[in-house]
């Protein structure tokens, strides 16, 4: 997946009198000039605050909201192209997400076997009811719910928040998918299974070498997880690199602020928390140059005159700082 210059505004309501006094159009700035690569068998984490852009990315890359600018390509295609062709169907069998809820993704009056059969009937992959059940049985197994066919009768409201979860990634897997988004996929689980499904996707990974895209605004879970973490901020990205490189030696004050608050075990080693000051900008009205000097510790006069672009500081490793 490569995904050059992404651009994706949403327009904002004039209302009557705006439009009677000819108003220019404001825009939603979503995500604002983002480019990114994820390998074969990669894990790419994309972290930042809510509203950072992190889900819209990812609707624009699975070809599920139309970019306003920029080129998405999967397996060298382009994305919008193909969703606007036959080969529209061909392009969801390769790429699947996990939603965040688990209890909004399931459709209560839908069994375990219905929901995770439904993507083999639309894509008329299976030709007879055996197969059918045997490809069920086999994504529920991969997806760690044995013995599969005790599930088959169940309905979602019969299970635990880390079988719902699980029934949606068979959902996503039963179509042998090449590219996975996972869409905070362990935010709305307890903490004592959010292990339990990192490691499932993991797994996943290895055996099967399904590349993940992971979105999240927990940087601890990232850490666990990734190959390579991108931290989004405002439309954004501020930084990618190697996961191990952005633990050790974040560059950006944003990457370096999220860090400091993520909790440490051993009290004699904590960390000098860095609390930004202030909201998130809007959207609408984005501030001059950098975007995020209006909360950053270390601006100065220049940043509110100039646009930082990723730079490269070390082999792989990308920052959008005047002081890098």
């Amino acid at each position: 997946m490569k995904v050059n210059n992404l651009r994706k505004l949403f327009p904002v309501s004039r209302g009557i009198l705006g439009t009677l006094l000819r108003k220019p159009h404001r825009h939603v700035h979503a995500v604002d000039g983002v480019s990114f690569s994820v390998g074969k068998g990669e894990i790419l984490g994309l972290v930042g605050e809510s509203g950072s852009g992190k889900t819209t990315t990812a609707l624009n890359v699975l070809g599920l909201d139309e970019p306003t600018e920029g080129e998405i390509l999967f397996n060298d295609q382009s994305v919008p192209e193909l969703v606007h062709s036959r080969e529209r169907l061909r392009l969801r069998r390769q790429m699947q997400i996990i939603f965040q809820d688990p209890y909004e993704a399931l459709n209560p009056r839908q069994t375990v076997f219905a929901t995770v059969a439904e993507p083999l009937e639309v894509h008329r992959l299976v030709k007879s009811r055996a197969e059918k059940i045997e490809r069920v049985k086999a994504a529920l197994d991969v997806a760690g719910l044995k013995p599969p066919e005790t599930f088959f009768h169940r309905y979602p409201q019969e299970l635990s928040g880390g079988q719902r979860q699980r029934v949606v990634i068979a959902g996503a897997l039963v179509l042998n998918p090449q590219l996975l988004v996972a869409d905070e996929p362990v935010s709305m689980l307890d903490v004592s299974i959010r292990a339990e499904i990192l490691n499932l996707l993991l797994q996943l990974r290895d055996e099967h070498g399904i590349t993940i895209l992971y979105i999240t605004h927990d940087l601890a879970t990232a850490a666990y997880f990734t190959d390579r973490v991108a931290v989004m901020y405002l439309g954004r990205i501020v930084e990618i690199g190697p996961t191990k490189t952005m633990l050790t030696d974040p560059r950006h004050p944003y990457t370096q602020a999220l860090l400091s608050v993520i909790p440490v075990p051993n009290p004699r080693r904590r960390r000098k928390r860095m609390i930004l000051q202030g909201e998130t900008p809007n959207p609408i009205d984005l501030p001059s140059g950098c975007r995020f000097h209006p909360r950053c510790p270390a601006a100065s006069a220049r940043c509110s005159q100039t646009d930082p672009q990723l730079q490269s500081v070390d082999p792989d490793h990308l920052v959008a700082c005047l002081f890098v």
